[in-house]
């Protein structure tokens, strides 16, 4: 119990010292991930207004039930790019949390990056 609770105060402070250095606005909104065990969550958030503009996550995607959770997490990376574009955003701040820059989390930067959006 005593690794469990001190596991999670270290997660909190890694995610504090990601998200001490980032700020997003309209123009340039913070990209924040989430990961479960089984679906991926990308959220666009302009923090001057402390509004969600834009969010996403791989239950929504429809026929990807066959592909690895990377491969899903590439595609939603992909559609949430295309959708950002739509709505006038070009470039995001990404906002890793407490996760590590690989894996699921490089794999929606990565499609985000080739839709088009600057990260």
């Amino acid at each position: 119990m005593k690794q469990v609770i001190y596991n999670n105060i270290q997660k909190m402070r890694r995610a504090r010292r990601t998200r001490a250095k980032l700020f997003g606005t309209l123009l340039r909104p913070r990209l924040s991930i989430f990961r479960s065990n089984i679906h991926t969550y990308a959220q666009c958030i302009d923090d001057a207004e402390g509004k969600t503009v834009l969010s996403l996550s791989t239950k929504q995607l429809k026929g990807e039930k066959e592909k690895t959770p990377i491969e899903k997490a590439q595609v939603l990376g992909e559609s949430l790019g295309k959708q950002a574009l739509e709505k006038g955003i070009k470039v995001v701040v990404f906002d890793r949390g407490s996760y590590r820059f690989h894996g699921r989390v490089k794999a929606v930067a990565d499609g985000v990056i080739k839709a088009g959006v600057k990260i």
